[in-house]
């Protein structure tokens, strides 16, 4: 029996580019889509905050010397082409999948309406929340714990490259150990840097847990969502 029945997973546009320098790897997304599939066929409801950076940093060159706002816009746009890229790969392995974006763009999406998204989510549904928030000077980071909030679930899903948060940089710390669990507040104290602040405080303060963990391991997801030992969870 999985251990989460409904949980929301926050995917870097990274995470896709496999070993490419930026773009969509399509064996990447491939075993991602394989790893998501068998956690909706264990029946746990699904949403999906993806980022854009492996589209716009990489093309771009982090958008240097452009006004802010207007980076974080083009930002937005990426994470709809990963978006779209994502639920193409999931109906291509039996899943059904919705996009929802903040930013209008009917004629490719829906827009983002809360009790449509949840309707998705009890019929089965996977929701791909594109967009971010919609505003700029917000991650997509902070889209997660904010859709996540929104949508009830009982835990974010951090996907990142590292298999949990270290005690530093284990790259270039070999004596680093991996945290099983640590609090919101041990993770401020040791500034950890888990999620950019206003994600991380509004998980803190919605009491919502984080789980690290990474998405490059075969299966890591679904031990995840099983509640099996996989990754750091950062809790209240």
């Amino acid at each position: 029996m999985p251990a989460y029945k409904k949980v929301l997973l926050k995917l870097s546009g990274e995470a896709l580019m496999g070993d490419d320098s930026y773009g969509i790897n399509p064996a990447t997304i491939d075993a991602m889509v394989t790893d998501i599939a068998e956690v909706v066929q264990s029946r746990v409801q699904l949403a999906i905050v993806i980022g854009g950076g492996n589209i716009f940093r990489g093309v771009a060159g982090g958008a240097a010397g452009m006004d802010r706002a207007t980076a974080d816009y083009m930002g937005m746009l990426a994470t709809m082409m990963n978006s779209l890229a994502l639920q193409d790969a999931l109906r291509q392995k039996g899943v059904e999948a919705r996009v929802q974006s903040a930013l209008r763009m009917d004629q490719v999406v829906e827009p983002y309406i809360r009790p449509k998204a949840i309707r998705h989510m009890e019929e089965g549904k996977v929701v791909i929340f594109a967009a971010g928030t919609g505003n700029p000077f917000f991650t997509t980071d902070t889209a997660a714990a904010l859709r996540g909030a929104e949508m009830g679930v009982e835990v974010v899903l951090k996907a990142t490259k590292v298999d949990g948060i270290y005690t530093s940089d284990p790259k270039k710390d070999p004596t680093a150990t991996r945290y099983d669990t640590i609090t919101f507040d041990e993770a401020i104290i040791k500034n950890l840097q888990v999620m950019d602040a206003t994600a991380f405080a509004l998980c803190r303060d919605r009491k919502l847990p984080i789980k690290v963990f990474s998405i490059l391991k075969a299966g890591a997801l679904k031990r995840v969502v099983m509640g099996e030992a996989e990754g750091t969870l950062v809790h209240v």
